[in-house]
């Protein structure tokens, strides 16, 4: 394990979730991008954070799981097949994870951060600006990476029957699909980039965000969220313009 700088002297756990299965891209978490394995992106972002004593992928996979190894993650355990079924939540996965380490390392996890590497483009600095800012907040319940959406959700509508209504009901606005979005209040949507919960919120709240959950606003281009073979083109792009720029 290695050595950090402690903040408030708590255990601070990155862990990354990579099932084998995957039908948008196919053997998604060892996919090469730009000549590496996917997963070992955040990996090496999560190693590099000062403030993170451990880094676990949590897998039903012995391939990612070597392949995470190979890259300075840790894989105590597999994760049991009933936790990596196509329609298996979060919840779940990470309360596997945090009572394992419980029970067969007696490390209690005080902040647990959820990277997923179908995020490539986060970056150390994303990881350690969130961290400081939910410990600093005792009020807050966890932190979501958010970015502003491509499309407003005020202008968005919902099926009833043989007509269209409004998706948001918001009394303060008077037909807001009408308004200029200028003029709309600021939405954000989640990019799966960065989420960091406390230990109470996953355990005794029974839930990986609770009810009091800071945004951590990131610009666009570090929010692509690979679901298919055209979303990794575009990370290919975006990485190979990183590094001739």
């Amino acid at each position: 394990m290695k050595k950090v700088e402690r903040l408030d002297d708590i255990n601070i756990v990155s862990i990354i979730p990579a099932r084998g299965g995957s039908k948008g891209i196919p053997q998604k978490n060892v996919k090469l991008l730009c000549g590496k394995p996917l997963i070992s992106y955040v990996i090496e972002q999560a190693l590099e954070s000062h403030l993170i004593d451990r880094t676990i992928v949590s897998t039903d996979s012995k391939e990612i799981a070597e392949m995470a190894r190979r890259y300075g993650a840790e894989t105590p355990f597999i994760r049991p097949s009933n936790l990596a079924e196509d329609d298996t939540l979060d919840l779940p996965v990470f309360k596997h994870a945090i009572r394992w380490l419980e029970e067969n390392q007696d490390y209690r996890a005080d902040i647990i951060i959820h990277l997923r590497p179908t995020s490539p483009l986060v970056k150390v600095k994303h990881i350690n600006e969130a961290i400081k800012k939910l410990i600093k907040d005792k009020n807050a319940d966890s932190i979501r990476g958010v970015c502003a959406p491509s499309q407003n959700p005020f202008k968005m509508w919902k099926r009833e029957g043989k007509y269209i209504k409004p998706l948001i009901n918001y009394s303060k606005l008077k037909e807001p699909y009408n308004m200029p979005r200028q003029l709309l209040p600021d939405t954000y949507w989640q990019n799966a980039n960065i989420d960091i919960t406390r230990y109470n919120t996953i355990i005794k709240k029974n839930s990986m965000t609770g009810d009091n959950i800071l945004p951590y606003i990131m610009n666009k281009k570090y929010s692509i969220d690979l679901d298919d073979m055209l979303d990794l083109k575009i990370a290919e792009m975006l990485l190979k313009g990183e590094s001739n720029g």
